[in-house]
């Protein structure tokens, strides 16, 4: 006959169920590290000293900055900037595509094509091709339609008249980033699982609804976030189209410091406007990734994540 067990002389398993827990169980300690600190500090020291260093530098003549601003001519000159990145993004989006389908195409054809671009606008240097289409009147004084291989010309315009700096400068920067944004559409189309094109053809899906319904709707969401940098990059690189009187900001900005030779506050006031406008496509690229990313990762409960720590990042959740 067995003989019962006394539930008090078990120990440490006999313990009865726990107590609710406390703050305190769920408070994440973190390690002291003096080092982050140390750093901390310094950098915070480093940047009082600078922005004290400019605050009350005299040489920086910030009476000029502000005179000059909002001035009519610089506001001129930014609208053009801003028009040659939205423009020259627009149509490099568009070659972009276009080049990346031939890549991926069946036809060598294409896709020699396609990688030729590629190779010889990504290969040379920005700078040169603007100057290139700048002067492209030199090769072709006049720019004509007509049969081809000789035959006569319906009509024809001086290419001087008609490739002007600014026209000049939107064939080189769309073309350069046309190079650009093929790669990143390719490499967009590339993540797609190619089971799921499979399953899409078993369905009897053309090849056109297959791209369009089923691969770049997934593929935006690789795409998204280089075609973002890219625009910001472009914001920037419209600066080179000075160098052909692009009449864009830096060069209206340059136009003007030739006359009353304050050329570090003019260059202030550029470098200003420069960073108002990649600030404010910054915040539009972040909430256009999160649209894009909708559905994609895992979410972490609001009450888990504060109890393991705001350290800790999780896919797919918002800090």
């Amino acid at each position: 006959m067995s003989t019962p067990v006394d539930a008090t002389a078990t120990g440490p398993a006999s313990a009865g169920p726990a107590g609710p827990e406390t703050p305190e169980a769920n408070r994440v300690s973190h390690p002291v590290r003096p080092g982050r600190w140390l750093a901390a500090g310094v950098t915070a020291l480093i940047l009082a000293w600078l922005g004290w260093t400019i605050a009350i530098n005299p040489n920086l003549h910030w009476d000029i900055v502000v005179k000059y601003q909002f001035d009519r001519v610089i506001l001129e000159g930014l609208w053009v900037t801003v028009q040659l990145t939205v423009a020259s993004m627009a149509i490099g989006v568009v070659l972009g595509v276009v080049v990346a389908l031939m890549q991926v195409s069946d036809s060598r054809v294409l896709r020699a094509g396609g990688m030729a671009y590629v190779w010889f606008f990504r290969g040379t240097p920005l700078l040169v091709q603007l100057i290139f289409w700048f002067n492209i009147a030199l090769i072709f004084p006049e720019i004509g339609l007509g049969v081809p291989f000789g035959g006569p010309k319906l009509m024809t315009w001086e290419t001087n008249t008609l490739v002007t700096g600014f026209v000049a400068a939107l064939l080189g920067l769309s073309i350069n980033e046309g190079a650009y944004m093929s790669e990143i559409v390719r490499a967009g189309l590339r993540a797609v699982d190619p089971g799921q094109q499979e399953a899409a053809a078993a369905l009897g899906m053309s090849r056109r609804k297959i791209m369009t319904r089923v691969v770049l709707p997934q593929a935006m969401r690789i795409i998204v976030p280089p075609t973002g940098n890219q625009f910001i990059s472009m914001l920037k690189t419209t600066s080179l189209v000075s160098v052909i009187a692009g009449a864009d900001l830096l060069t209206v900005a340059q136009r003007l410091y030739l006359t009353n030779f304050e050329v570090i506050a003019l260059l202030i006031v550029a470098s200003l406007w420069y960073l108002v406008l990649t600030t404010v496509a910054s915040i539009g690229q972040y909430y256009l990734e999160r649209r894009f990313s909708r559905g994609f990762g895992a979410t972490v409960p609001g009450g888990l994540r504060g109890r393991i720590g705001r350290n800790l990042r999780f896919p797919g959740s918002v800090r």
